[in-house]
């Protein structure tokens, strides 16, 4: 009988694991170890760039749009009696209550966004009113019918906003007693298009009929009144009420 052995040395050899690539050829394992960890640094910084940059925007955002907003708030009283209209020999005495106007107003990137509540007693109807001095442009929110009304901005009536800031410091320190002034504004055209008016009053009236309006007195032909549909917000932004009345013609 012929008996078949193996080496020992070759079973053992070919039963064990192929030796490492770094065992076989040191320079070439070296390499190729060299250039992976180089990769993998480029991926680490190249992912942590996109987390600060993307945790800078993030931060300014929630700054931006979540921080508490720094609102004043005041009011007026005012007289709605006019002593040019009375005859000479009539003595005028204020009246024992005197109407009231309450605001918020909030100043920031220089344009004020006022909240005008519905007055407990008298007349007005609640409304937001954004005044963008940057664009020299005025919105009027009727929260009543959810309208927007636009108009070019009144520099002579409405406060820059510092001044008007200060006014409102004013205010919250005490009573202010004042008189009434009236505008007469009309409804001309309805805008399609409202993005070119700007971000905040974009964010006021997007998905809201928006209409421009003009001053009574700068149109010419328009003196009839009665079928006319109006409503009136009175509001401050000066020393003074303002009674804005703003009429579909």
């Amino acid at each position: 009988m012929v008996k078949i052995a193996f080496n020992s040395a070759l079973a053992h050899k070919a039963l064990g694991k192929e030796a490492p690539l770094s065992d076989q050829d040191p320079e070439t394992g070296s390499v190729y170890s060299a250039e992976t960890s180089t990769g993998r640094c480029l991926l680490t910084l190249l992912g942590l760039a996109f987390i600060i940059s993307g945790l800078i925007v993030g931060g300014a955002c929630v700054y931006r749009y979540f921080t508490p907003k720094k609102l004043y708030h005041g009011s007026m009283q005012f007289t709605e009696l006019d002593s040019a209209d009375m005859p000479m020999d009539v003595e005028v005495h204020e009246p024992y209550y005197l109407p009231r106007i309450d605001e918020d107003v909030e100043i920031r990137d220089n344009v004020a966004i006022i909240n005008v509540p519905a007055p407990r007693f008298g007349k007005g109807d609640p409304a937001y009113i954004l005044h963008d001095f940057k664009r020299k442009l005025t919105a009027y929110l009727d929260l009543t019918l959810g309208n927007c009304f636009v108009i070019p901005l009144n520099t002579s009536v409405v406060m820059p906003p510092q001044d008007l800031l200060d006014l409102f410091l004013q205010l919250m320190s005490g009573s202010y007693k004042t008189f009434l002034v009236q505008e007469d504004l009309v409804v001309t055209e309805r805008i399609d298009d409202i993005s070119p008016l700007g971000y905040y009053i974009y964010n006021l009236c997007e998905g809201k009929p928006t209409y421009r309006m003009q001053r009574r007195s700068d149109i010419m032909g328009i003196q009839k009144r009665s079928v006319e549909d109006c409503f009136k917000i009175r509001h401050f932004e000066n020393k003074f009420v303002t009674e804005t009345k703003i009429c579909r013609a």
